[in-house]
């Protein structure tokens, strides 16, 4: 293991791969040496992060899942293990929000938010512990939270935030005794596609403010550019996801006798959002 290199030989898998913070932490992890596991619902964009992690001479594959179903995801853990005989690091990445009040919500879509942000992270967690434990790693689980959850107004998405934090703590206690280390990042606003479901006037006011004469419309995906563009034109109030993914690295790569419990990455003004 060389210091340009200090994952080399290891295994991660990052869910939500597809861009935005997911994107940029397989990434990261890539070119710290370790072969990645990508995972999401659009292969596509994966395709295009496995390129880059390739072309800095590192190892990556793509596998399309959504993280709700709880087979899938223990099958992707699965499939790293029995290709690699290892799994070192998993990155519980994968999340979503419907902003809405709670009176004027959409029970499907806290149905969503439910599965994937708490139920396929708790998945996620105990599928990659049990991996760990059988090859004897000294392993990391990161889970991706959110600045929501340190504040108790932020409807049912701060509730699955909130949930992720318990989780993380929880989990945390119950691996004192393993060689396997749970990290909790809460990012702020960043500059991805996590805004995709926010109301429109919002996104494009947004957009405006940073000089830019795009409209999008609900649901679209905004190019990579076009959110690097973005993050540089805003820096004040959109973090950028490298960031996110620098903090995830420092975790994963300190002795295992270092337990990194959480860490909050945010730009330097805070940007209330109704949730």
């Amino acid at each position: 293991m060389s210091d340009s290199k200090p994952l080399a030989g290891q295994t991660a898998i990052v869910t939500g791969a597809s861009s935005g913070i997911g994107r940029a932490i397989a990434e990261h992890l890539g070119d710290a040496g370790a072969h990645v596991y990508l995972t999401g619902r659009t292969a596509s964009l994966m395709d295009e992060c496995k390129r880059h992690i390739e072309q800095q001479g590192g190892k990556a594959e793509v596998v399309t899942a959504d993280i709700r179903d709880i087979t899938q995801v223990q099958g992707l853990i699965n499939q790293a293990v029995e290709s690699t005989g290892r799994l070192d690091i998993m990155v519980n990445n994968a999340g979503l929000e419907f902003p809405a009040k709670i009176m004027q919500g959409d029970p499907e879509n806290w149905r969503t938010m439910l599965e994937t942000n708490v139920l396929g992270l708790l998945v996620g967690c105990q599928a990659a512990v049990q991996a760990m434990r059988t090859c004897n790693a000294e392993g990391h689980i990161v889970n991706i939270s959110s600045v929501s959850a340190q504040r108790n107004n932020t409807g049912v998405y701060g509730a699955t935030k909130h949930a992720v934090n318990v989780i993380s703590s929880s989990l945390r206690e119950e691996l004192e005794e393993d060689t396997i280390r749970v990290t909790n990042v809460m990012p702020g606003a960043i500059a991805t596609n996590f805004a995709r479901n926010f109301d429109r006037d919002f996104v494009n006011q947004i957009l405006k403010m940073a000089g830019m004469d795009i409209e999008v419309q609900a649901g679209e995906h905004l190019p990579h550019a076009v959110l690097e563009t973005l993050q540089q034109k805003t820096k004040q109030l959109l973090g950028n996801p490298n960031d996110v993914a620098k903090a995830v690295i420092y975790a994963v790569t300190q002795p295992i006798e270092v337990n990194i419990a959480d860490i909050v990455v945010r730009p330097p003004r805070a940007m209330t959002l109704t949730h």
